[in-house]
């Protein structure tokens, strides 16, 4: 009886100990991780800014605005694949129904590669991707993958206005990083709100919203992925509710 109480507490113990280096070494790698796919996403979007040649069909923030109605109803698109890998209809996909998913849709990403975005886009840390976190996962696949791959084809081939709204998500960025260094600051917010009309400028306290909306870590900096996550809820694709007020 005691040998198997000892047993017991030693197996908790051990297990107790595993919890904490697991814990420790995920608090190391993952912020790494971050680190690297935002360096790879700026590397990235400062390849396709310069191949861009300073050509856009954006003008203003109005003119953007303006595309959030279509930008809305063509990712709704996605909700039918969501809702299909999600198996046990909790509102969101784990990482082995998400592979499930790439997979089936012939998405050419490891599973490595796979567990990486999965960890960048779960911004909550619940083990789960919810809509809007699925939706920047599936466009960051397509920014990063080449333009002959399998993800481009399956995506041609599904979701031809999907890919279409990627394209014109990535255009935003663009017009917004006035430096083209693949990152977003202050000052390019600022100035891009600004631009259309430079004797009517945006009062600061809503430039100053909008910059905050999307710096989440709060280092002065935007990344492409938070950029994402901020436009999808001005956008309001990641809500299923008619008539829903425009948020930006």
């Amino acid at each position: 009886m005691n040998d198997s109480l000892g047993t017991s507490q030693s197996s908790s113990v051990l297990k107790s100990l595993y919890d904490k280096v697991r814990d420790i070494l995920c608090c190391q790698i993952l912020p790494n991780n971050n680190k690297r796919l935002d360096k790879k996403l700026e590397r990235k979007i400062m390849e396709i800014s310069k191949n861009a040649s300073g050509n856009s069909n954006f003008k203003s923030i109005d003119s953007i605005i303006m595309k959030f109605p279509q930008i809305r109803e063509e990712m709704t698109q996605i909700r039918d694949v969501f809702e299909q890998y999600d198996e046990d209809s909790n509102g969101s996909i784990d990482n082995e129904e998400l592979k499930k998913c790439l997979r089936s849709l012939e998405f050419s990403v490891g599973d490595e590669e796979i567990d990486d975005l999965f960890h960048y886009c779960d911004m909550d840390g619940n083990e789960g991707l919810e809509f809007n976190e699925f939706i920047v996962l599936l466009c960051l696949i397509y920014l990063l993958t080449d333009s002959s791959s399998s993800s481009h084809a399956t995506l041609k081939m599904y979701w031809p206005q999907v890919e279409a709204t990627f394209n014109t998500i990535i255009e935003v960025f663009l017009f917004l990083d006035k430096n083209s260094d693949g990152k977003l600051e202050r000052k390019d917010v600022v100035k891009a709100l600004n631009q259309a009309s430079p004797r009517e400028k945006s009062p600061s306290r809503i430039t100053h919203t909008r910059f905050k909306e999307m710096d989440w870590d709060k280092n002065g900096k935007v990344s492409f992925k938070e950029f994402m996550f901020s436009f999808i809820s001005w956008v309001g694709i990641d809500c299923e509710d008619e008539g829903r007020e425009q948020c930006f």
